[in-house]
């Protein structure tokens, strides 16, 4: 059955504030009908209040955390000393926060969360792709941290209780007292959760120093069992600065990226809450690339005395912090590993699908229900053998997602800024019939540009470990350089088929 505007539900009037940002018109009824429920309508302007500060902090949180240490230690692990691995993660931040403030625009503008504003340029049913596309790659990052946290209750459980708990019976290659630690972290995280966006905002807030904290105690603790912080910096690349650099450098890059390309997506919905275009702005500049770089700084640092102390780059933190033999710093660095995992997975990996699925059928599925789908089908999707392995970690899972949500966030750039000019109608964002209802609730050309880019960025990349070959063995040239190529061909393409068959077809309307 084809769905139809309703008629008796006249389209919600907006207002533009004098500082730019827009929202219903006060007294003018709020969207409604199948494509609407209450996490998915525009936050009102008076409870968009998130600060500089909170930005910076959330970036701090986020930024902090085992899968970011293991980011830059995984560098070291495969050959890279510590000048070249901060390198690589400075320059990627640099160029993904590009994105990240592009798209994050239309969140203190106008209230939304990602799934809603993806539905401008792929329609108000296609917006379902990317937004389950971004969902499904949320499930496996949150696999792999929630992964990462039994780890760390695993350990200092052990620690604690004895050989026991350390030794117990394995069931599929591990012990089933690590099973029941993953678990145990899995249920902490969706409690977590169901308490709302306001809690978050106040974890992140008192959660990014103390992760910061950590991180230096364990550069102090590695500096003093390696004889000095000088052994630190002193661990060769096994690349040199020539053309084996460089030709591991570009998939390197492309997977550090790809690390934060899920949140150059969908940072609406944080931004949402801003309190400004400012707010935003500086509080991701501020708290991105800096904090970023300078925990990566840490990581190699540590991950380089690792190597200086036990002979070979132990790139797990988890891992390293388990070889103390002094309980107390044991029990502070796993503790900080469990806030930092805690930190960064809620905000990034479990907000934004419980969003994204909500999307899918607003008037069944609410947040809480989006969040505890995702919980469920990152434990479906193995985390543990994703995180088993440096190179299939940064080269294959990194390398794929950054290729594929690149080419996303090339069609959200186009059509915002360039098509729209940034003005979009709140309304029409959740009605059929309206400019971005397109054919049948899809608009064609953002389908053709995402599939063409996604195929192009990788269809030739490596798929080790999990397989051994590429899909399309004729694209393995442009494999390393996945995330640019998949922005860059949606971007133009878009916009070529904008401009050549749908300008008058709702694509290119402005309000």
């Amino acid at each position: 059955m084809t769905d139809t505007a309703p008629p008796h539900i006249p389209p919600s009037a907006q207002v533009t504030l004098a500082d730019g940002r827009v929202e219903i018109a006060p007294g003018a009824p709020q969207p409604s009908g199948r494509y609407a429920n209450e996490d998915l309508l525009p936050v009102p302007a008076g409870r968009r209040t998130w600060t500089t500060y909170n930005f910076s902090a959330l970036w701090v949180g986020m930024a902090h955390n085992t899968a970011s240490w293991t980011l830059a230690s995984g560098l070291i692990a495969v050959g890279m000393d510590w000048k070249q691995a901060v390198f690589t993660i400075a320059v990627a931040n640099l160029v993904v926060l590009v994105p990240m403030l592009l798209t994050g625009h239309a969140g203190p503008k106008y209230g939304i969360p990602f799934p809603v504003f993806a539905r401008a340029s792929f329609g108000v049913r296609g917006a379902n792709l990317p937004a389950v596309v971004r969902a499904l790659v949320a499930c496996g990052w949150f696999g792999i941290q929630t992964w990462i946290g039994g780890e760390a209750i695993y350990f200092l459980a052990g620690k604690l209780i004895g050989h026991s708990w350390s030794n117990a019976a394995h069931i599929g290659g591990y012990a089933w007292t690590m099973w029941l630690s993953f678990a145990l972290f899995w249920v902490l995280q969706v409690a977590i959760i169901y308490r709302g966006m306001e809690t978050i905002r106040r974890f992140e807030n008192w959660a990014a120093p103390f992760v910061l904290v950590g991180a230096f105690v364990m550069l102090w603790w590695m500096a003093s069992k390696a004889g000095g912080v000088g052994p630190l910096f002193d661990q060769p690349s096994t690349l040199g600065w020539g053309g084996g650099f460089w030709k591991l450098f570009w998939p390197s890059l492309m997977g550090m990226i790809g690390f934060w390309s899920t949140l150059s997506l969908n940072i609406p919905d944080f931004t949402r809450y801003g309190r400004s275009q400012k707010a935003q702005t500086w509080g991701q500049a501020l708290g991105l690339p800096t904090t970023m770089t300078l925990f990566a700084f840490l990581s190699v640092l540590v991950t380089s005395g690792s190597q200086a102390v036990y002979g070979k780059p132990v790139w797990d933190p988890v891992q390293l912090a388990a070889k103390t033999d002094n309980v107390v710093g044991l029990l502070y660095a796993l503790v900080t590993v469990l806030v930092a995992t805690l930190s960064v997975n809620i905000a990034a990996n479990l907000v934004s699908p419980a969003f994204d699925f909500s999307n899918v059928a607003p008037s069944r599925l609410s947040f809480r229900t989006g969040a505890l789908i995702t919980a469920v089908l990152a434990v479906l999707i193995f985390p543990w053998k994703l995180y088993s392995d440096p190179q299939g970690y940064i080269f294959t899972w990194l390398g794929l997602v950054g290729g594929l949500l690149g080419t996303v966030a090339g069609i959200l750039v186009a059509d915002y800024w360039i098509v729209r000019r940034t003005r979009l109608d709140l309304a029409d964002l959740y009605r059929t019939g309206g400019r971005y209802w397109y054919a049948g609730g899809w608009n064609w050309r953002a389908v053709l540009a995402f599939v063409v880019g996604g195929v192009l960025a990788i269809g030739g990349a490596s798929l080790k470990p999990l397989y051994d070959g590429r899909p399309i063995p004729a694209l393995a040239p442009l494999a390393d350089y996945g995330w640019a190529v998949g922005l860059g061909t949606s971007l133009v393409l878009y916009l070529a088929l904008t401009l050549l068959t749908g300008r008058r077809e709702g694509a290119a309307q402005a309000v």
